[in-house]
């Protein structure tokens, strides 16, 4: 590794992002590569793990390659709320309330009973264990490599700074099985006959396998809100995640000196300040100046960057060490998501319970990208409404993503280690009561092809 200045984080960038643009060609044009789905920026990661410090050591990235993670989940918070429309809670919830139950539990559930299955099967079988080691599961699994850096980074101001290789060693994994197991689960359910759009892989879109969009499918990436002879519509939106973020950091540091015994991670603090940053627009009426699409697009470039960072800069000697609970940890997940996909789904679901409990699959083990991307396979022309369901059911549920992880790591540090899972489990087992009691639970198999 080189020493850090301007021009190693020039190098860092330019190395990462040469990677990327292999790993989007092999996307394109290598078969196997397209048949697992894999996306450009794990393609990316992967390449630099082989040749990176952890591998054949060929890539010279600086000393603070491993640092990025940190900055760059601060990004991707940052840019969610800001440029969002506004929404009616009330209208939302009555017409994606069973999305809203099945992510509320497949939230809860994969973060509850990772860290239940720590606390009760792994600390007691490795006692050198931290008592929060659980929590991988749902960094990893559920959140991907964005979580899993804002978890690391948590948990490293308590002391413990494995915690983030193994966050995104767990996401890693995570993808992989989404993937596979995605497909899996699909050439199972067409051949039983309960897919509702397709029949077989031979109805899959061609973009899906290649990751290059035909021109008759393009669309815009966000519309220019202001003159470029006034400042360029996409530096306008970069100066404003910037900003949020520069004064998040500010932030953060006081917050830190005025309660130093609690350490607040910079990606909440992000968030809050882009939810402010959003309603104080909204009341100058200036919020329309600024495009969802946009800001959408700065996120998710922070995102591929960050998963690429993040499996390239994973210390396979801490992973190693941890080998055993990990492996026993992500066995665990795998049924567990499972559970969630072939129970809760169907009796949650009065229609397409396949289709929406197939991207709960992809969302659970890898991110919401891979459940997209599995959702696109048995649904092509995405007639379920699945994603805007989900899109308006997170309004709900993405305050109490945001609370578990700020909160997890400071609740396990001061030993709590119990309440977490007891609350989150708790939650999920009054929502399934509730639909017992309505008669709204196992709906969906009246409508069972």
């Amino acid at each position: 590794m080189i020493n850090f200045d301007i021009w190693a984080l020039m190098l860092d960038v330019s190395i990462i992002s040469g990677l990327l643009l292999i790993g989007t060609i092999l996307r394109a044009k290598v078969k196997w590569i397209q048949s697992l789905f894999l996306p450009a920026s794990m393609i990316a990661g992967f390449l630099g793990l082989a040749f990176g410090p952890s591998g054949f050591n060929l890539l010279p990235f600086s000393n603070q390659f491993s640092t990025y993670p940190g900055l760059l989940i601060a990004i991707i918070f940052a840019a969610i709320p800001i440029g969002a429309a506004k929404v009616n809670l009330g209208e939302v919830f009555h017409r994606v309330r069973n999305m809203f139950s099945y992510s509320l539990i497949l939230t809860l559930s994969m973060w509850g009973a990772g860290a239940l299955f720590g606390l009760v099967v792994l600390v007691p079988l490795f006692s050198d264990l931290p008592s929060g080691f659980g929590l991988i599961l749902g960094a990893g699994f559920l959140g991907g490599h964005g979580t899993a850096a804002a978890i690391g980074e948590g948990f490293a101001h308590y002391g413990w700074e494995e915690a983030m290789d193994l966050g995104m060693t767990s996401a890693t994994i995570g993808i992989l099985v989404a993937v596979l197991g995605g497909l899996f689960l699909i050439k199972q359910s067409t051949e039983k006959g309960h897919t509702k759009f397709i029949t077989s892989f031979k109805d899959l879109p061609d973009e899906l396998r290649s990751g290059l969009m035909p021109k008759h499918k393009r669309f815009n990436m966000g519309q220019e809100t202001v003159s470029s002879s006034s400042i360029d519509p996409f530096v306008l939106h970069l100066a404003i995640i910037a900003f949020v973020i520069g004064v998040s950091y500010w932030l953060t540091n006081v917050l830190t000196d005025l309660i130093p015994s609690v350490s607040i991670p910079l990606f909440s603090v992000a968030f809050v300040l882009g939810l402010i940053f959003q309603t104080i627009s909204r009341k100058l009426n200036a919020d329309a100046y600024v495009d969802q699409r946009v800001m959408e697009r700065i996120g998710g470039t922070a995102t591929d960057f960050l998963v690429a960072i993040g499996i390239a800069s994973i210390n396979i000697t801490v992973v190693m060490d941890y080998a055993v609970p990990l492996l026993l940890l992500f066995a665990f997940g795998v049924l567990w998501a499972y559970f969630l996909f072939r129970f809760i789904g169907p009796n949650i679901f009065q229609q397409f319970w396949l289709e929406k409990s197939l991207f709960g699959w992809g969302w659970s083990t890898g991110t919401v990208a891979m459940g997209l991307a599995l959702l696109r396979i048995v649904d092509p022309e995405l007639k379920s409404k699945t994603p805007e369901d989900y899109a308006l059911a997170y309004i709900g549920v993405a305050p109490v993503d945001i609370i578990i992880v700020t909160f997890t790591p400071i609740l396990f540090s001061l030993g709590f280690t119990w309440v977490i899972p007891a609350v989150l489990l708790l939650i999920c087992v009054i929502i399934v009561g509730i639909y017992m009691y309505t008669g709204l639970w196992g709906s969906s198999r009246n409508h069972q092809p």
